[in-house]
């Protein structure tokens, strides 16, 4: 098919609704994409086991992951990027002495390096998925990581940045961060999808909400940010649609004219 593109959308705030649930209309619209030949992805921070019943649900098995540190194109892994395991033993060793827990993540699962804290609780709760972090602190140990997530207040991450420059930090939640290798990004994994299946920028669209979209956002041609994105990530997008309470979805493929 000549006029193909490539549709990727973000999970949090733009698939899923503040409830994560997933509107009707967008349903409908990821398959009216696919009945149109379009090649339709995922671009996520989430690990791919916090959002395997969503792929199955919309026929996906295209995804960025872990913010673009696990990518996987028709069901087959592309590429991974891992963390530097002997700067992350130092990141954790550091977060222990500030009470400052850590989740270790790989593309299979998830392990804490405390057996239990109220800002693991408070902020997975948020996400609402099935799964728990047990109890693990060696779990970093003879294995890739593709993230990692530091839980800490809002005003104590400087000291991490300033000290581990291995890392991208991503605030997800007033009490935690992304970890990530630095340079990390939506848009590195986006471009070893579009790379492999040789589409032109010019029919390559994103839709995001998040300070994680940026620069997916901003790199790809026909960006859109969500009605319920921040202005920042508005800026940083050359198209904006509806809240996905407003069928934000459907609004914004009606409007770039894939729909």
């Amino acid at each position: 098919m000549m006029n193909r593109s490539i549709i990727f959308f973000d999970i949090d705030g733009t698939l899923l609704n503040h409830d994560k649930k997933l509107p009707l209309s967008t349903k409908e619209s990821i398959f009216k994409l696919k009945e149109l030949g379009h090649e339709v992805a995922i671009a996520t921070g989430r690990a791919p086991f916090m959002f395997e019943d969503l792929r199955k649900e919309l026929d996906i098995n295209t995804y960025v992951s872990y913010n673009g540190q696990y990518v996987v194109l028709k069901g087959e892994e592309l590429y991974r990027n891992p963390l530097n395991i002997s700067s992350l033993e130092k990141l954790t060793e550091a977060a222990l002495h500030n009470n400052h827990p850590v989740v270790f993540m790989d593309h299979e699962d998830m392990r804490a390096n405390v057996p239990e804290h109220t800002y693991i609780t408070e902020s997975i709760a948020t996400l609402k998925i099935d799964r728990f972090p047990m109890h693990d602190p060696n779990y970093y140990k003879g294995r890739e990581l593709f993230q990692t997530l530091l839980f800490c207040p809002e005003g104590e991450l400087k000291q991490y940045e300033q000290r581990f420059h291995d890392f991208d930090f991503v605030r997800w939640h007033p009490v935690s961060v992304d970890v990530l290798p630095k340079g990390g990004s939506k848009a590195q994994g986006i471009k070893k999808i579009v790379e492999r299946l040789g589409i032109h920028p010019e029919r390559q669209y994103a839709f995001g909400d998040g300070l994680n979209d940026m620069e997916m956002l901003s790199t790809i041609q026909n960006s859109v940010a969500m009605g319920n994105a921040e202005e920042i990530v508005k800026s940083v997008a050359k198209y904006e649609t509806k809240s996905v309470e407003e069928n934000g979805i459907l609004h914004g493929l009606q409007m770039v004219g894939l729909l």
